[in-house]
């Protein structure tokens, strides 16, 4: 990493916070700072509990209370228990923080269109596609890998996705029942491991690996989000999913794919896992592959 490059981010986020209005007070013009004004906005219409607020913004607990007290006392939201964990509380704006998050909104459009309308037709398009960019590098940037339970919630959508992309892909649709399985015992230490990988909180990409027999294991599960395809996190999935083997005593992994997996297959074979025969009769299968740990 250069001096340059560090030097050049901090200019960015020096210019971003002052154009984005992040330094003022009265943010927007409203009577409250960005903070506050965030927050309101990730509450939401269907309202949001404080513990995935704070992950997903990536908060101290203690400046997340403080906010929400502030919110609450000005009428804009109400605190209640959660109904799934009466030990979490939940968040929901009040019909004034409905109207509020829709002054802000108009307000936000107004600011964004104000920017833009300061450049060239041309510039405008250089201007948000290099954002574009800058905003899918720094999910990138906040990628987290956690090892998680196999029964979890963000396990569950992770493989409900999974499972979905597989049906639309496949020639003939797919059936999880079918397939080789992989049940929930099989997915926690020290018979196999869960990886989710979140970018603030939302979960992006998943995979497994499960002990199949001594030193030998079997990748399943793995799967990336279309909106984050393209900047390696798959290969970064694999690496984890590698690693945790390596924790489980696991010398050899395995895998099978289906054929109209080509980003998979290439992805597999550029980490150094290689084909081999068939080891297993899983009917969406049609190659098989193999790689020793290092």
């Amino acid at each position: 990493m250069l001096a340059a490059q560090v030097s050049q981010v901090r200019r960015f986020n020096r210019l971003v916070t002052q154009r984005a209005g992040a330094l003022n007070d009265h943010f927007l013009g409203r009577d409250r700072p960005l903070g506050e004004s965030r927050l309101l906005y990730e509450i939401g219409p269907e309202g949001a509990d404080l513990r995935n607020l704070r992950r997903r913004l990536g908060l101290d607990s203690g400046y997340v209370t403080r906010l929400v007290r502030v919110l609450e006392e000005n009428g804009l939201v109400r605190l209640s228990q959660g109904t799934e964990d009466q030990r979490v509380r939940k968040a929901r704006l009040t019909a004034a923080g409905q109207r509020e998050v829709r002054e802000m909104n108009e307000r936000s459009d107004e600011a964004a269109a104000a920017l833009l309308d300061s450049l060239t037709p041309a510039q405008r398009t250089r201007l948000v596609a290099a954002m574009a960019e800058v905003h899918r590098l720094l999910q990138l940037a906040g990628l987290q890998v956690e090892r998680v339970d196999p029964a979890s919630p963000a396990a569950r959508w992770s493989v409900g996705q999974y499972f979905d992309e597989l049906d639309r892909r496949f020639d003939s649709g797919f059936d999880p029942a079918a397939s080789v399985s992989a049940e929930d015992r099989d997915l926690i230490p020290p018979r196999g491991a869960f990886l989710v990988a979140f970018v603030d909180g939302e979960p992006v990409a998943c995979g497994a690996v499960k002990s199949l027999s001594a030193g030998v294991g079997s990748l399943k599960r793995m799967w990336v989000a279309d909106t984050v395809r393209g900047l390696g996190i798959g290969r970064r999935m694999l690496e984890a999913l590698e690693a945790q083997a390596r924790e489980l005593g696991l010398t050899t992994l395995r895998l099978e794919t289906n054929q109209s997996l080509q980003e998979a297959i290439r992805l597999y074979r550029s980490a150094g896992f290689r084909e081999v025969a068939a080891f297993n009769s899983d009917p969406y299968a049609h190659h098989w592959f193999e790689k020793t740990l290092g």
